[in-house]
């Protein structure tokens, strides 16, 4: 995975791209920095808001941070798109989740 700084790169030539957007939120995630990371996935999502896995990342992110409730909220907004963009895959592994957090 590029790091934070060549992600701000790509990002600097497209602002909405939601791949860069997600994989910024999985650095910041995996450095610790769960605000920075929830910002971005709140960024990939508002780009693309079929982009399942943001959501499911979101929310282990505000887990992490022992923000089970958000974490919660986010996997019940991630089931919903999931569903909506008949991605079964998604939808079990969020569903999975969510069940797990509730």
């Amino acid at each position: 995975m590029p790091s934070i700084e060549q992600l701000q790169k790509l990002l600097a030539a497209d602002p909405a791209d939601p791949f860069v957007l997600y994989g910024l939120a999985q650095e910041h995630a995996k450095a610790g920095q769960t605000d920075e990371a929830v910002a971005h996935y709140d960024r990939c999502l508002a780009a693309d808001p079929g982009y399942c896995y943001a959501y499911f990342h979101k929310a282990k992110a505000l887990e992490d941070a022992g923000r089970v409730p958000e974490a919660v909220a986010t996997l019940k907004a991630g089931l919903a798109a999931a569903k909506k963009a008949g991605d079964a895959h998604a939808t079990s592994e969020i569903s999975g989740y969510l069940d797990m957090l509730e």
